[in-house]
């Protein structure tokens, strides 16, 4: 029963939700992977996984002990997880399950320690950018938000009805707006379900008319 679990899960691949890793050396790359996990749609860790979906095994203490420092010392908030032990044929696997957090957002520090935001993207870690921390604040937020639909609110949808994008510096140079004046516009769109972020490229955020599925 374990073995055609694991072999399930192995096949359906790194995705939005799920992730493998070799081996747990680096207390806080780890915490990274918790964090984006915890930011986003909750997910899962394989930990004893090659990328290429070979089970390679590991040292089950050392990476328990790994996992608990990840958690504990490189994330803020802690980042919750359970732990499953898995024995197929004779390597120990672990199953690392990580829910939607409650706390966004949850930070972890870079390699110039740093403290961050990460999200799940994919198969990807990426950063989380002040628009994306607004969103959260104002979800928070129980006295809504104030909205005027001014300019460049008019603007801005009326740009992505003729194009399928926008950055936010695009939108900042087009319009005039200052840095923080962009941020609050793009934030309060997202969270009224009016336009979302667009994670397609490797560089930066995007944002795109909501896209809503059909009945």
């Amino acid at each position: 029963m374990s073995k055609s679990y694991i072999q399930q899960l192995i096949r359906a691949g790194e995705h939005q939700r799920q992730d493998f890793k070799f081996a747990v050396n680096d207390a806080r790359k780890i915490a990274r992977s918790l964090v984006a996990f915890a930011n986003t749609d909750g997910g899962k860790l394989l930990i004893g996984i090659k990328d290429n979906g070979a089970i390679a095994g590991v040292r089950s203490e050392e990476e328990v002990h790994m996992l608990e420092a990840a958690s504990q010392l490189y994330s803020k908030p802690n980042v919750p997880y359970t732990v499953t032990e898995w024995n197929i044929g004779g390597k120990i696997i672990l199953e690392v399950d990580v829910a939607p957090g409650n706390q966004k957002p949850y930070y972890a520090p870079n390699e110039e320690k740093k403290w961050l935001v990460y999200l799940r993207v994919n198969d990807q870690n990426r950063l989380a950018n002040k628009v994306i921390l607004k969103v959260w604040q104002k979800k928070r937020d129980k006295s809504g938000i104030y909205f005027a639909y001014s300019n460049n609110e008019r603007f801005l949808l009326n740009y992505l009805e003729e194009h399928p994008t926008i950055t936010f510096s695009k939108l900042c140079r087009l319009t005039k707006m200052r840095r923080f004046e962009a941020e609050e516009l793009l934030a309060n769109l997202i969270v009224l379900n009016v336009i979302e972020p667009d994670f397609s490229s490797t560089k930066t955020i995007m944002y795109r008319l909501k896209v809503i599925p059909d009945a």
